[in-house]
């Protein structure tokens, strides 16, 4: 039985489906949902747009804000389940954000949602449950 579990979270509907997962299967254990702002997302929108450089600080706010938003969804789904999560956000490439979480925290196991790629978008961008599979020091549970 795992004492404490790393639950990565975004605003896909199979993040969400293994928040659910993680609150059925490991309801005893210390639960924590962890949110990975991919800082690539803000460097390529702060190119030139009309002429001036975007406010970059401004973007990483938005970003950090939507994460905050993110995390408070993800406490109140656990209120909702009689269970009180743990929540954090990191910057950084997700998947190995995500291996590096848990191998820094005492994580003893990682329920992650499948977004479901397929064919050459699996291929040419690869999969970040399937990088955490294989990278994770822990067992990883992959929800589709």
């Amino acid at each position: 039985m795992a004492n404490h579990v790393l639950v990565p979270v975004d605003d896909s509907d199979r993040a969400t489906q293994a928040l659910e997962f993680a609150f059925e299967e490991h309801a005893d254990a210390t639960i924590t949902a962890l949110h990975v702002i991919d800082p690539g997302e803000f460097y390529a929108a702060t190119g030139i747009e009309g002429g001036a450089m975007a406010n970059y600080d401004q973007i990483r706010k938005n970003h950090e804000d939507r994460s905050e938003k993110l995390l408070e969804a993800a406490r109140e789904r656990g209120e909702a389940n009689g269970i009180e999560i743990e929540t954090d956000q990191v910057i950084g490439g997700v998947s190995r954000s995500i291996v590096d979480y848990a191998d820094e925290h005492g994580v003893d196991h990682i329920v992650i949602g499948s977004h479901g790629r397929t064919g050459a978008s699996r291929i040419l961008l690869g999969s970040v449950a399937e990088n955490v599979a294989r990278r994770s020091p822990v067992p990883v549970t992959i929800v589709r």
